[in-house]
This record gives structure tokens, sequence and C-alpha cells, in this order.
């Protein structure tokens, strides 16, 4: 006697696969528009080019549009086929993305704003510090993204390290430029605007770290985001 349950499931199946992709798609599209305006605040910075900067700032709505569509396809997906377990986890993990893409999106934004205050004053030879956090942080969203995309567990839980790694270039930066401040009146708003640029590339890292802890909940059904907490109330 045939299974009459076999047909409709793998069509009700494969529809939530299929829907659940899409979100994935777009929650992509959103990480490779942010990843170039990343890379165009850079440029913008070392080539003294504003223009990249304005590019930054126009393809902003385009990323906060596409973060509106996955956050109204996400609950779409939640209201029809009511996932459960993994495939809850794979949904709350898209849409949980998307508002972290948003965010780095908004700290390129910040970036190329200061840049184009930058860019009207004379060249500060300590601007090319930031390359090393430039790198480091459009990497570590690079990997996230490629976490998510893949499942790869490895990079997701090694994020944390590097997360740190990029705090401290940020400390070190910021103590540079300080310094500069008091014997260069004249380019005093200049070493400001190159700390700001740096605590905004050390939040685009947190948002990495974020989403690499969604990335091993998803996967692996594992809340990592208070683990060395945690332990140390152990410990006590």
């Amino acid at each position: 006697m045939p299974d009459t349950m076999t047909e409709p499931s793998r069509h009700i199946l494969g529809s939530f696969h299929n829907a659940l992709e899409a979100l994935k798609s777009n929650t992509l599209m959103m990480a490779s528009l942010t990843e170039r305006s990343l890379h165009n605040t850079a440029k913008g910075l070392f080539e003294r080019d504003e223009d990249l900067c304005n590019i930054v700032i126009a393809d902003d709505e385009e990323i906060d549009l596409l973060e509106i569509q996955v956050d109204r396809d996400g609950i779409d997906v939640m209201m029809r086929y009511q996932p459960v377990a993994s495939d809850l986890r794979q949904v709350v993990s898209a849409m949980k993305l998307s508002v972290n893409i948003e965010r780095i999106a908004d700290q390129a934004v910040n970036i190329a704003r200061r840049v184009r205050k930058l860019v009207l004053d004379e060249p500060l030879p300590e601007a090319a510090e930031l390359k090393g956090m430039f790198e480091m942080s459009t990497q570590m969203f690079h990997d996230a993204i490629e976490a998510f995309a893949s499942g790869n567990l490895e990079i997701a839980r090694g994020m944390k390290a590097r997360d740190k790694e990029l705090d401290a270039e940020n400390a070190r930066l910021a103590n540079l430029f300080a310094e500069k401040m008091p014997d260069n009146h004249k380019h005093l708003h200049g070493y400001l605007n190159l700390i700001f640029i740096a605590r905004f590339l050390e939040r685009v890292g947190d948002h990495a770290k974020n989403i690499c802890e969604d990335v091993v909940f998803a996967y692996a059904a594992e809340d990592i985001r208070h683990v060395s907490a945690a332990k140390s109330a152990t410990v006590e």
C-alpha cells in the first residue's frame, strides 16, 4: 500500500528549504554589499577619495532595505512552516545575522563620514597605522559570513580570541593618537577622527563575534556568549 504522506511531506520539506535558502541568500547579499563598503572606506581613507565615501553612504539604504526584507521573510517562514529544533535555529540565526550585518554597515558609514572630514585637511602620516585594523576587522567579518554560509564551527569558535586581538589594537592606536594631540593642536580634530575610526573598526569585530556566536548556536545548539563568565563563576 503506497504511503500517502510521502509526496506531501516531500513537498512541504522542499518548500521550507527553498524558503530558508532564499532567506540566507538575502543575508549573504547584505554581507557582500557591507564588505564592499568596508573596502571602500579603507580605500577612501588611504587614497583620500571622498567619492568612495559617498558611495558607502549611498549603499547603506539598500542594505537597510535588505534587512527589512530578511526580517519579513523570516517571520513569514516561521508562521508558514512552524519549524522546530535545528530548522528554527537556522531561521532565527539568519534573522539575527541580518541585524549584525546592518550594524556593521552603519559602522562603515560612520567611518566614511569621518574620512570625508579627514580628506579636507592635509594628510596625517599616522593614518597608515589603521591599515592593520582595517585588514583584521574586514577579514573577521568575511570569515564570520563564511562560517554562517558553510556551518564552519572551527572558524566560529575561534572568533572570540581574534576579537580580543582587535580590542588590543584599538587600545594601542587610541593611545598613540591621543599622545599626538598635545603637540599638534592644528591636527587635533584629525587625530580625534582617527580615534573614532579605530573604535568603529573595533565594533565591526564585535559584530563579527556576535555572528559567530549565532552560528555555533544554529549548528551546534550551544550558547557560547558567556562561556568565560560562566567558568569564572563556577571556579569562585
